[in-house]
């Protein structure tokens, strides 16, 4: 496929002589073949123009669930890649959460199968435990040698400290990270949304900030004695970013993402009891926000991920105790980062850090692959069924306005277009 971007303003710091310059680039073969300020096409090249087109290299997601196998009508792999792809993101790791759990050699073999021959490339998390029970350490070597780029029980806290020390141990014998999800379940206890004024008010039983610093400060320590790389998904408070910066000064291997929902709601938006708010870790408070903005800024906080969560209706439509964790959160990401960033901080936030899991960023050079994000960083609008890819329906971002809309991606020699 031979594909010509038209007088496309390129956003991608690490090229100094081409960032936020317009350029034409031509693609050949699924290779970047010429990048200058204007390119006469050749014969039977597909011109791809649009007003204020802009251009980066793939963008990355650190973490999203789709359903396959097990729970398909929440999400199909292939639909997921699909919805992916649209979002702008050309590399995303997969979560698991499907059913049977991924813990074996065979099942990370069956997700990389069924996400042949797609736009986005789709890279499987093994559970950290057998069935994701949190007893017994599952087979990650094996998985691993599958093509496993981590080891997760999602959502799930490693609740033996012994089991994760051991984790760390064998897991940096082959260079692999360890996920540990950043809550104590004892100070959770049967809590739902942050603990403070709105739990109060709202009468829903709360989890404290102290459920999840307790856990990153106790994961902390236990690195610093065994080595190894630790992952810390989706923190949510002020003092978890304090926690993580200070480890990192120590020198310890330690990375940490947040949920792209964190940065922009506080629990006050809980007054109408919308159950797609209902996410895990809770949506905490204003100073919690810029603590986790600023550190998204400094570099503590290495992945802003969307946590896509797709669940289907019955998940969500009961009362707010009952419901289920989680949001959608692909299609929605640009729009509600570029309004929080802006474009260009935007774009360093989704394409930074692939090596963590061993993955190769892409570059914007001729020659190279082409792995390639459309996007027009200006019109502001509503967010609304409309604009939601997934199967599911979940979006807590239904109804606020967004900024800024992915016009399509390259990838694998395959193109998708919005527009």
């Amino acid at each position: 496929m031979d594909i010509l971007l038209k007088s496309a303003k390129i956003i991608n710091a690490a090229s100094k002589d081409l960032h936020l310059k317009k350029r034409d680039i031509l693609i050949a073969n699924g290779h970047i073949e010429k990048i200058a300020t204007a390119i006469d096409p050749p014969s039977k090249t597909r011109i791809i123009e649009h007003k204020d087109l802009h251009v980066s290299i793939g963008w990355f997601d650190a973490g999203v669930s789709f359903g396959e196998p097990g729970f398909e009508e929440r999400e199909t792999i292939s639909n997921g890649l699909r919805c992916a792809a649209k979002s702008g993101f050309t590399d995303v790791l997969l979560n698991p959460t499907s059913f049977p759990v991924p813990d074996s050699s065979s099942d990370i073999i069956y997700l990389r199968n069924a996400a042949q021959d797609q736009l986005t490339n789709l890279y499987p998390l093994g559970n950290l435990t057998v069935k994701g029970e949190g007893h017994a350490l599952a087979e990650l070597y094996d998985m691993m040698n599958s093509g496993a780029r981590g080891f997760y029980d999602f959502k799930s806290p490693i609740s033996n400290p012994n089991l994760l020390k051991i984790a760390l141990q064998y897991a940096q014998n082959f260079g692999s990270p360890v996920f540990s999800f950043p809550l104590d379940k004892n100070i959770a206890g049967k809590g739902s949304v942050n603990e403070g004024e709105t739990s109060t008010r709202l009468g829903l039983k709360g989890i404290p900030a102290l459920a999840e610093e307790l856990q990153v400060a106790r994961d902390l320590f236990i690195l610093e004695y065994t080595g190894g790389k630790l992952h810390i998904p989706t923190i949510s408070t002020e003092r978890s970013v304090k926690l993580i910066a200070d480890a990192k000064r120590k020198g310890l291997q330690v990375t940490c993402s947040v949920a792209i929902h964190n940065l922009l709601f506080t629990d006050n938006v809980l007054s109408n009891f919308d159950t797609n708010f209902k996410v895990k870790p809770p949506l905490r408070n204003d100073r919690d926000i810029k603590a986790l903005i600023k550190g998204v800024k400094n570099g503590t906080i290495d992945f802003v991920t969307t946590d896509h969560s797709p669940l289907n209706i019955e998940l969500k439509h009961v009362e707010f105790d009952n419901a289920s964790y989680g949001t959608l959160g692909l299609e929605s990401a640009f729009g509600a980062l570029n309004k929080l960033f802006g474009p260009e901080e935007t774009i360093e936030t989704l394409t930074r850090g692939r090596e963590v899991f061993g993955l190769k960023t892409p570059s914007l050079k001729a020659g190279n692959p082409a792995s390639l994000t459309f996007f027009e960083p200006v019109t502001e609008y509503d967010f609304s069924q409309e604009h939601i890819a997934s199967t599911s329906h979940n979006s807590l971002f239904l109804g606020n306005q967004l900024k800024g809309r992915v016009l399509g991606a390259f990838n694998n020699d395959k193109l998708t277009l919005n527009f």
